[in-house]
């Protein structure tokens, strides 16, 4: 079992930036959703609320990242350094993450809408809701640093789709940071509690992926139709919802970095039990 590719998303919601190799950081994948846009409210708008964000290229730079989107002008924003903290949530989440504004004028302008670009200025102060340790963090995704897929997996989604005479989807549908290839179809429900060793790393198994609608949502078009959610309510419906891939926590603690690569091995740690539930 291997990497077969790597992907990140700078801004949360944002068009998905490939990569030959990646950093990772005990919050998630280096430079992984340390960005998002919020309402007037502090609330995030995702792709949940806004198709929009498909068309939305962000490329991290040092100390900052280049914006683009179709009919708007590129722009250059710095991290914002220093000054006052506002508080935002995430999605349904009710707990507040501190964070620091860096555009209005910008992102009001292309979502057409009253809203802010944040930065979180520490990923550590944002602590993982359960399945994790006290001292796990994460960046601004929904609830956990990096999301695996199993190529298998999304072969069998394709098999149920193309017999109900529906289009097959692409992985990034399942907007994931890790793809492995080489596992059979659902082998990752049986690494739920254990640990895998992914290159010179190892990671948590912490629950599964429950998905929503944005997996209808073409990320090269912005155009929504019903699957796969219909196909997977059919197939993959368990008790807190419809299952798509892993989310892992590295075994990394703040000050430690690793690497990952395109190829890199992946195997299930036979001694890496963690009682997880």
């Amino acid at each position: 079992m291997r990497i077969t590719s790597l992907h990140t998303y700078p801004v949360k919601g944002c068009h998905r930036l490939d990569h030959d190799e990646a950093a990772v950081e005990p919050w998630g994948l280096a430079t992984d959703r340390r960005w998002m846009i919020v309402d007037a409210d502090g609330v995030g708008i995702t792709q949940r609320e806004t198709t929009a964000l498909t068309g939305l290229t962000a490329r991290p730079h040092p100390g900052g990242l280049r914006l683009s989107a179709p009919g708007m002008p590129d722009i250059d924003l710095p991290e914002p350094a220093g000054g006052p903290e506002i508080h935002v949530r995430i999605f349904r989440s009710k707990t507040p993450v501190p964070a620091r504004i860096a555009d209005t004028t910008w992102v009001t302008a292309f979502l057409d809408r009253d809203a802010r670009l944040v930065w979180q200025a520490d990923p550590t102060t944002r602590t993982i809701a359960d399945h994790a340790g006290p001292d796990d963090s994460v960046s601004l995704a929904d609830g956990y640093p990096v999301l695996l897929a199993n190529t298998a997996s999304l072969d069998a989604v394709n098999d149920w789709l193309t017999e109900t005479g529906d289009d097959p989807v692409p992985i990034h549908r399942f907007r994931p940071n890790l793809v492995v290839t080489g596992a059979p179809a659902w082998a990752e429900d049986d690494w739920l509690g254990h640990r895998l060793r992914i290159g010179d790393l190892t990671f948590r198994v912490a629950k599964p992926c429950g998905r929503c609608r944005v997996t209808t949502i073409d990320q090269e078009t912005g155009e929504t139709g019903r699957q796969p959610l219909h196909v997977l309510g059919r197939h993959r419906r368990f008790g807190d919802g419809l299952h798509f891939a892993v989310n892992l926590i590295p075994d990394l603690t703040a000050g430690q970095t690793g690497r990952l690569r395109v190829g890199d091995q992946v195997t299930v740690q036979s001694d890496g039990a963690l009682g997880v539930s």
